[in-house]
């Protein structure tokens, strides 16, 4: 199990205080919480995971954090139906390329994906959806951008 340096929770605070608790824990025992209200937030930025964090949190979801793609797919491979969307930071310590959207696609082909990069081309863009990715967004990005692309994802049904 990941220890909570590693994976971080948040819960809305109709659900009890926000907290770093194990995502484990905060995640498969949220009564009347669906995994459709769970967004995971990889980026080994922590000032964008804690933005993403707070705002998804305040606009009501579940927000889990990974810094990198191993902390990802470990939450995956514990719960793979326990989140819906997941905002993915391109470049990760270990993981450069398009390769975890594609694994991610693998293990939860029901989650929809939007890829986060400051390196964006057309053809990533292009190759990221073609990929998966429900979308692509540019950094910097707008905060209240993003909920509603999560928003979008969410009322699209699986991808």
């Amino acid at each position: 199990m990941a220890s909570a340096a590693q994976l971080s929770a948040r819960s809305n605070p109709e659900n009890g205080p926000k907290s770093d608790e194990k995502a484990w824990e905060i995640f498969s025992m949220q009564p009347g919480k669906s995994p459709r209200q769970n967004v995971l937030v990889v980026d080994d930025e922590s000032l964008i995971r804690w933005s993403l964090a707070e705002t998804l949190t305040n606009a009501g979801y579940h927000v889990l954090e990974a810094p990198d793609r191993q902390s990802a797919l470990r939450f995956f491979e514990k719960m793979p139906d326990g989140v819906c969307v997941v905002l993915l930071d391109l470049r990760l310590p270990d993981s450069h390329d398009l390769s975890l959207l594609r694994r991610i696609r693998e293990v939860a082909p029901h989650c929809r994906i939007i890829m986060m990069t400051a390196h964006g081309t057309p053809e990533l863009v292009e190759e990221a959806l073609e990929s998966g990715a429900f979308q692509v967004v540019d950094k910097p990005f707008d905060l209240d951008l993003m909920v509603g692309l999560v928003r979008q994802a969410l009322a699209s049904g699986p991808h």
